[in-house]
C-alpha cells in the first residue's frame, strides 16, 4: 500500500487512467488541452470509470496527489511555436525532473512527478501530449493550425487510452521517497 504525505492510503476507487489537460480557455491556443478533453467526453471516453478526464488552468504541486493509485497518466498541454516536430503534435514519456524543484504558481509535468516521488506516491508511467500553438493572446479562439492539429491529438490520446487500458493492472511502478 502506498501512502501519501498525509498518511492516507491512495483511494482504491480512482480510475486507473488519468488524462490531465492544462490550459486557459480564454487564451487562444492555450485552450487546446481543455478542448481535447471535451472532444474525448463527446466521444464517450471517461464514462465507464476506467479513465478520469481532468482539466486545470496550470499544473500545481497538488497535482502530484492525482497520480496516486493510477496505472498511467497522460498530461495534455499546448506547446510554444517551434517546440514540436511531427506536424505540431508530439506524444512522449515524462520522467521526474532531476533538477531541484523550484516551487512556483505553475510547474511542468516532470516537476509534478518529482513532487510525487518526494511524497512517496507510486509513480505510474506518465506521458505528455504536446500540441503546438501559435496564438496565446487573451480573448482569442483556437487558431486554424491548432484546430487542424486537434484531430491528430485526439487520435493519439484515444490510442494512448486504448493501449494503457489493456494493461492498466500491471504498469504501476513502485517508488520510494527521495531523501
Amino acid at each position: 500500500m502506498t501512502l501519501t504525505m498525509s498518511g492516507h492510503a491512495c483511494d482504491p476507487s480512482v480510475a486507473p487512467l488519468l488524462v490531465l489537460a492544462i490550459g486557459n480557455p480564454s487564451r487562444g491556443d492555450d485552450a487546446v488541452g481543455p478542448v481535447l478533453i471535451e472532444a474525448l467526453r463527446a466521444a464517450g471516453v471517461g464514462g465507464d470509470g476506467a479513465v478520469e478526464l481532468m482539466t486545470d488552468f496550470q499544473l500545481q504541486v497538488e497535482h502530484a496527489l492525482d497520480l496516486c493509485g493510477r496505472s498511467a497518466v497522460l498530461f495534455v498541454d499546448a506547446a510554444r511555436p517551434g517546440a514540436r516536430g511531427d506536424g505540431g503534435v508530439a506524444l512522449e514519456p515524462v520522467d521526474p525532473d532531476a533538477a531541484p524543484l523550484v516551487l512556483s504558481h505553475a510547474i511542468t509535468p516532470a516537476a509534478v512527478l518529482q513532487v510525487a516521488l518526494r511524497l512517496g506516491v507510486a509513480l505510474p508511467p506518465c506521458w505528455l501530449l504536446a500540441i503546438e500553438g501559435e496564438s496565446f493572446d487573451l480573448g482569442t479562439e483556437l487558431s486554424l493550425a491548432v484546430r487542424q492539429r486537434l484531430s491528430r491529438a485526439c487520435m493519439l490520446a484515444r490510442g494512448w487510452i486504448g493501449l494503457h487500458a489493456s494493461d492498466s493492472d500491471s504498469s504501476v511502478i513502485a517508488t520510494h521517497p527521495v531523501t
